[in-house]
């Protein structure tokens, strides 16, 4: 028996007395892969990124082993959840409009203790303080800094549009704008190299892409740790007391954790270990959230129905942000329906022993955004299921 096909025993026994669609978090796994970020880290401590893993009940497992420290969000809202929860670090990866959830911000001595927003334009200050509706809490703020790669003079960009801010120069004329300006303090600096730590360079099928990958990426990073350090160097004259400098995802660790400028790491994907990371030369995990459908149909010889399944990932259209048939092996999709709304074809072999009710393990695309199809995870260990916990779309919160 293959180590998948063993996954599959132990899945298929844990859950025999539930019905799919359901979705199942492998602990030994989970806890696995959070160990190898910690490894891959070597030394500095791990921010979970909590949209990659959209439950409470697995941040706080995280979070409890050393190694992890403090929560990246996604959403002011979503923030003010955690910390009201008692998450007393949270740091929000993305500028927010949300104008009431700065007012409650601005007004909770606890809130504004335990969260730190991101801003990389002063008109995110103007917002905040016209937010604050009599509120006179100091807001703690983070800047983040373009990591994009910039080739021919600048007319070739490889990276996130994300920050405006790129130069040193401009990241400290904004950190003594915030220094300045009352209400506020510049904790923080915030770096994502999406594409190094987003992009597998090991792409099966594809040599000559996958080299042209390694290549730009080994560029990208001896770029940005120039430039990253020289920007650290810069906001720290305005703000000696700066707390953190984080940088990193998943796919990056230990590369960024090489940075001495770098304090500490993001990374939340890795502990789930999506279809997307199955391509990186630099490390290898687990996969351990998965969903299951159940058969429904069999149109005939080597094909089986399953109950819908259609759950693609954010991102550019394509492949590669669509689910795939995991267990048991050897399933794929018909090319002219692929994976359905309300029905899902499976063709190959494995079909013909797949009986009605069955169970059929996909892995998403992408990390947390399973957990937006599904109210709760089965948490499985060896082949029982131990707990069930709500994800945050089961605590009746959907952030974005």
């Amino acid at each position: 028996m293959t180590p998948r096909a063993a996954d599959r025993t132990r899945y298929d026994r844990a859950t025999a007395h539930l019905d799919a669609p359901l979705a199942v978090v492998d602990l030994e796994a989970f806890d696995a892969n959070a160990a190898d970020l910690v490894r891959r880290a070597g030394g500095k401590p791990v921010r979970v990124a909590s949209k990659s893993v959209r439950c409470r009940a697995l941040l706080e497992r995280v979070l409890a082993m050393d190694g992890f420290a403090g929560i990246m969000s996604f959403t002011l809202d979503e923030s003010l959840w955690l910390a009201r929860a008692g998450f007393d670090d949270v740091l929000l990866a993305y500028p927010s409009a949300d104008r009431g959830s700065f007012a409650e911000l601005a007004g909770d001595a606890k809130l504004a203790a335990a969260v730190t927003v991101m801003v990389d334009d002063p008109a995110q200050l103007e917002l905040i303080d016209r937010a604050r509706d009599g509120g006179t809490e100091e807001i703690r703020v983070c800047l983040e800094l373009d990591t994009a790669l910039h080739l021919l003079g600048g007319r070739v960009r490889i990276g996130a549009r994300r920050s405006p801010l790129r130069e040193p120069a401009q990241l400290a004329e904004l950190a003594r704008a915030v220094v300045r300006r009352p209400g506020f303090r510049l904790v923080g600096l915030m770096a994502y190299e999406g594409h190094v730590a987003g992009v597998g360079d090991a792409v099966s099928g594809s040599p000559l892409r996958s080299r042209a990958v390694r290549l730009m990426q080994s560029a990208a990073r001896r770029e940005l740790a120039q430039r990253r350090a020289a920007v650290v160097r810069a906001v720290r004259a305005e703000a000696p007391d700066l707390e953190f400098v984080n940088g990193g995802g998943t796919g990056s660790v230990q590369h960024t954790a090489a940075e001495d400028a770098v304090t500490e790491i993001a990374a939340g994907s890795g502990l789930y270990v999506p279809r997307l990371f199955d391509n990186y030369t630099s490390f290898s995990g687990r996969p351990a959230a998965l969903f299951a459908q159940p058969v429904v149909r069999r149109p005939g010889v080597g094909v089986v129905t399953v109950l819908g399944g259609g759950y693609p990932a954010s991102g550019a259209a394509g492949r590669d942000r669509l689910p795939v048939p995991y267990l048991p092996e050897g399933l794929r999709y018909d090319p002219q329906e692929g994976p359905g709304e309300v029905q899902t074809p499976l063709l190959g072999a494995p079909a013909d022993d797949l009986l009605i009710g069955d169970k059929v393990w996909f892995r998403h695309a992408k990390a947390g955004e399973l957990c937006e199809r599904f109210e709760e995870l089965q948490l499985i260990e060896g082949d029982r299921v131990v707990a069930s916990a709500p994800t945050y779309r089961g605590e009746g919160r959907t952030f974005l």
